[in-house]
């Protein structure tokens, strides 16, 4: 059975019923509720909706343009991903603005950025997983001390990679509680685009059984005769099978139910697809947690029509086997979406 759909259509429910009518940046306004969430477990299938048609192409796309580290979307478009443009250009309009430049329009806008150097959208997701500035203190001198100020002041800055940590730390301390990435970088909300809407995420590993360890292969577990499960066990081992499962807990300050929301659990499940098979592990469960939990009421409309759809059977998504050194290495061509069916889409406004 489909939970994560069905899972999905309750949360709409429950927002359209108890949440409260709230303003909001974009002069829209929302049907909100707050602190939701929603579990998914990952050997029922991928989490890609099915009660309307997700366009998994960009989340994969916008995936891997974050474990890349990159921030410029230039390289979006170059994949023909365009879910960033509406927040670009909104940012262009605003510095154009400030410097007292006609701006182009969209189209011409979108145009040069794929011609020209891009669009830079400040330190946001790409540059806190793979490039954390870190300052530290070298050393201070009197020779340029003056009373305003103090002393002078050396400062070293590297770049702490936490994705790179991340997967050392799954290798060589899996039962640690440490295992997090953070893209809520207060010292740098000013500078970007956007702040993180999905702003952490953490993982958390536990061992398998033997039982879970012969399902993988297809094999009946000895549990009745111990003397022959120890060969078996062996055997396993001599495969490489997985001995620990994997999951991945997302938190969101903001979730837009009708479009982001779908998308994140797309996006992070395939997040935890790709840590796991870096790390030989099973994905195990995926976690959605939620704060600001709403739907825009130019929304609500085209939300009612999910609702009344019948889920299907979720797909299954395949990595292609090759060597990589790091998940950036990753291209869209290296996943498949296998029997994914669904509704058709469903025209949904975005609000930036």
């Amino acid at each position: 059975m489909n939970k994560l759909d069905l899972d999905y259509q309750e949360l709409v429910r429950d927002i359209l019923e108890n949440g409260t009518k709230k303003s909001d940046r974009t002069g829209t306004g929302t049907l909100s509720v707050f602190s939701r969430e929603i579990r998914h477990k990952m050997s029922t299938g991928f989490p890609l909706l099915t009660t309307k048609k997700m366009y998994l192409k960009g989340a994969i796309i916008e995936l891997l343009w974050f474990l890349k580290g990159e921030t410029n979307i230039k390289w979006l478009l170059e994949n023909d991903c365009n879910i960033w443009n509406g927040d670009s250009y909104k940012n262009y309009k605003k510095v154009s603005e400030e410097n007292n430049i006609t701006p182009l329009d969209e189209k011409a806008f979108i145009e040069s950025i794929k011609k020209n150097m891009g669009w830079d959208l400040g330190p946001i997701y790409g540059a806190q997983w793979r490039g954390w500035d870190k300052l530290e203190i070298m050393a201070q001198s009197d020779e340029c001390q003056s009373q305003e100020y103090g002393k002078a002041v050396y400062v070293k800055r590297t770049k702490i990679d936490q994705i790179a940590n991340l997967i050392n730390d799954l290798n060589n301390n899996p039962d640690s509680r440490r295992l997090m990435v953070n893209a809520w970088n207060v010292g740098e909300l000013d500078k970007m685009v956007l702040p993180p809407c999905h702003y952490g995420f953490q993982v958390y590993t536990r061992e398998l059984s033997y039982g879970e360890r012969c399902e993988i292969v297809g094999a009946v577990p000895q549990i009745k005769y111990p003397a022959l499960a120890e060969p078996q066990i062996r055997k396993m081992d001599e495969m490489d099978i997985p001995k620990r499962a994997i999951s991945l807990k997302f938190t969101m300050r903001s979730a837009d139910v009708p479009l982001g929301l779908p998308f994140n659990l797309a996006s992070y499940g395939l997040l935890l697809e790709i840590i796991a098979k870096k790390v030989n592990m099973i994905p195990d469960e995926l976690i959605a947690s939620l704060g600001d939990t709403h739907i825009y009421l130019n929304q609500i409309e085209g939300i009612k029509e999910q609702l009344i759809r019948e889920p299907f059977k979720l797909p299954k998504i395949k990595i292609f086997d090759r060597h990589i050194n790091d998940i950036s290495e990753y291209s869209s061509e290296d996943f498949e979406i296998i029997d994914y069916k669904s509704h058709p889409s469903i025209k949904i406004p975005l609000s930036n």
